[in-house]
């Protein structure tokens, strides 16, 4: 007996195409939320003058502007598969590199700070390129994973808003083999890996109509509207009241979070 086929597409490519006139948008809504939460975290641990940094999946390049102007790190590589977002990265400070971390030939040095926010969710081969990138640390670089964590509401299982978060997803899962099953596993990965100073913490920011987590949420299921339909669990009417839902006062939901966790070469 055989299981389900395995995904074989790929975030930029199947789904969220950078090309998309509101992609840039879509992931900036989500940066204003998280990179205070990011960058308070980098901050604390100490990222600051002097260290080479790596900035995995650099987006519209928020972390790494930040990295520069506010930590002033001494180099940063911001690594993505497609880097039309950085085209205004510039400086003798900043390296862009177009390439997929799961490119076996990538070879890009070792760094005092690692970070991946989004990322190793969406790759299958997410445990091993943990070990990928704890074998890049410099002897005291810090390792930062974040990921998303959902806490749903267990007495929900009908309404169109869960309906419409299952059914993202199981289709996030099966396009692109997204899996946040095992980020709570995080920290012991970090472990296992030989770091030391481990640990992690979740952030669930509020989801309120008209907010930017908000605007994510909708331009996302809009966006995956045709995927969200095919897995059976919510249907067209069903995707427009959890939208209605989301631009509504009466918005009151725990919406997914951003776990991070980080560890420190020995």
């Amino acid at each position: 007996m055989t299981g389900p086929p395995a995904p074989g597409g790929h975030y930029g490519q199947d789904l969220f195409e950078p090309e998309h006139p509101q992609e840039a948008e879509r992931i900036d809504s989500a940066a204003l939320v998280y990179d205070p939460v990011t960058t308070g975290r980098l901050r604390a641990l100490g990222s600051g003058p002097g260290s080479r940094c790596l900035e995995v999946g650099a987006g519209t390049g928020t972390v790494v502007r930040w990295l520069l102007e506010e930590a002033d790190a001494a180099e940063v590589v911001a690594l993505d598969r497609d880097t039309g977002g950085l085209d205004d990265l510039g400086g003798s400070r900043v390296r862009v590199v177009t390439a997929d971390l799961r490119d076996e030939s990538l070879d890009l040095g070792s760094f005092d700070l690692i970070h991946a926010r989004f990322v190793l969710m969406h790759l299958p081969e997410r445990r091993r390129l943990v070990s990928r990138l704890a074998r890049w640390l410099n002897p005291g670089g810090w390792l930062v994973l974040g990921d998303a964590v959902e806490v749903p509401n267990a007495l929900d299982t009908s309404s169109a808003y869960r309906r419409t978060m299952d059914a993202m997803w199981q289709a996030l899962r099966s396009t692109i083999g997204t899996d946040t099953s095992g980020v709570p596993a995080y920290p012991h990965f970090l472990r296992e890996e030989g770091l030391r100073n481990v640990a992690g913490e979740l952030f669930c920011p509020p989801l309120v109509a008209g907010s930017p987590l908000a605007r994510f949420w909708s331009e996302t299921w809009n966006r995956m509207r045709p995927a969200l339909e095919e897995t059976g669990q919510v249907d067209s009417a069903g995707i427009d009241d959890a939208l209605a839902y989301l631009a509504s006062p009466q918005l009151a939901e725990l919406g997914p979070g951003l776990m991070m966790a980080w560890g420190q070469r020995r």
